[in-house]
């Protein structure tokens, strides 16, 4: 009886599930179908969004890569950097706004210096005045006006070319003595063949004649005394030649601003501008070893330009030469001791620091001849100490000059010593002997002592 019940109750419940599956066949398979539809759709959107992501993902990376590449190159060359300054007082840095290596340079100078007799110009000995009427007229100075700012700009090879450019001032441009004009020293831009060992320079810089200076403390490195040369506008070239083993010539030739002379009321007044024609500078320099174990550099230069002197506006006015031989020796003896030195003579030198500071006899219009020359010793240095020594002396001829108070010889012996308080901070003492002769009136003598703080950057 159980058993027959039994049968009959899962007849009964398979009765009704067969009803309950075929009650709307239609309606479950289109279902179907539309959630097929909507999960093929979901996943097309998802493998849309994960290409989206990818690509954004690899851009990233690659963005990634390409900020740690710059960030090594930037930290190579903040490494190089490093190296190179080590030991060096300068400063140097990546350019802010410039990917150009740059160099702030420089140094604060304070000079205080006690003269016995009145020499031009105060600050610094140009010459002693004459002591007719004076009885040793003393006199006491204190400046920083020498004190100087440079930038040295190099700028990236490419090609085997490489450009580079300089600017520095002092502040000698004139003003009161606590209200100093600043003063261009150089300023220009060089473009170097490297395998080629040639240059070309255009600015503001040193003359190619005469091109040493002693080591003084004082100012005007013996200029007007028998160092020739000064800094003028230039266009330059310059080509390096290997002679032999260890035998290197430099030649290097410039074309040059002409400083003249005031003409007076006619237009223009610089007689340099008035003659039309650039002035020319060469140089040709050997260096080769010969005592030491440094080498020997020989140089010969000179210079050629011309002035016009108007006298009457009617005409082209007078011609004046200006013109200089010169020769400079570099001579390291030992490591401890350099000697060099410079002889010129020439013609019309007072815009290149010559003639004791005249150029022409004005009475006359007649050019002044004069020559000169320098010599020096660098001792050291030793721990912290350094030395020089040498004499200058420039003779005008005295035929040239017919003004009574004109000066026909200028003669001047230095000696100093140097501590280095540190890596950056020097203080200097230099004791100098003065004596300029004039013509038909009485020479001057002054003893000049210099004290130098000198604080490098």
């Amino acid at each position: 009886m159980k058993t027959r019940y039994a049968v009959l109750f899962v007849a009964g419940v398979g009765v009704w599930a067969c009803a309950a599956a075929g009650a709307q066949p239609g309606d479950d398979v289109k279902a179907l179908k539309q959630e097929n539809t909507e999960l093929k759709q979901r996943v097309q959107t998802l493998e849309k969004d994960m290409a989206e992501l990818k690509g954004m993902f690899r851009q990233q990376a690659g963005e990634l890569q390409t900020v740690r590449e710059t960030q090594k190159e930037d930290l190579k060359q903040v490494q190089a950097l490093l190296e190179k300054d080590a030991g060096n007082k300068g400063q140097k840095w990546l350019g802010i706004r410039s990917s150009l290596d740059m160099e702030f340079y420089g140094y604060i100078k304070a000079d205080a210096a006690y003269d016995s007799a009145r020499t031009d110009e105060g600050n610094f000995a140009r010459w002693v005045l004459s002591e007719a009427g004076r009885n040793k007229d003393e006199q006491f100075n204190l400046t920083a006006r020498q004190t100087r700012l440079g930038l040295k700009i190099n700028g990236p090879e490419s090609d085997g070319v490489k450009s580079s450019g300089r600017l520095e001032i002092d502040f000698y441009g004139g003003g009161t003595e606590n209200k100093p004009v600043p003063m261009m020293r150089h300023a220009y831009l060089k473009i170097d063949w490297v395998k080629q060992r040639f240059s070309l320079l255009a600015g503001q810089t040193s003359d190619v004649i005469s091109p040493l200076v002693p080591d003084t403390l004082n100012y005007s490195v013996a200029w007007w005394a028998g160092n020739i040369g000064y800094r003028r506008p230039q266009v330059r070239a310059t080509q390096g030649l290997t002679i032999a083993k260890d035998v290197d010539l430099e030649i290097a030739a410039a074309v040059t601003r002409t400083i003249g002379h005031d003409s007076g009321a006619f237009d223009p007044g610089d007689t340099g501008e008035d003659h039309c024609l650039p002035g020319l500078q060469g140089r040709a320099a050997l260096t080769f070893p010969l005592l030491g174990a440094k080498p020997t550099t020989v140089g010969f230069s000179g210079h050629m330009a011309k002035e016009e002197y108007d006298t009457d506006a009617s005409d082209h006015g007078k011609g004046l030469w200006s013109w200089s031989a010169n020769l400079d020796i570099t001579q390291p003896v030992l490591d401890w001791l350099t000697i060099k030195g410079e002889l010129f003579t020439g013609s019309n030198l007072d815009a290149y620091l010559g003639g004791i500071g005249q150029g022409l006899d004005l009475p006359r219009i007649r050019e002044i001849d004069s020559c000169g020359g320098w010599a020096a010793a660098s001792l050291g240095p030793w721990d912290k100490w350094r030395f020089n020594l040498g004499a200058s002396v420039e003779a005008v001829d005295g035929g040239d000059v017919t003004d009574a108070g004109a000066r026909t010889l200028n003669r001047s012996i230095f000696g100093n010593v140097i501590y280095d308080v540190n890596g950056n901070t020097s203080i200097g003492f230099e004791l100098s002997h003065w004596h300029t002769e004039y013509k038909n009136t009485d020479a001057g003598d002054s003893l000049r002592l210099q004290t130098s703080f000198i604080y490098k950057f």
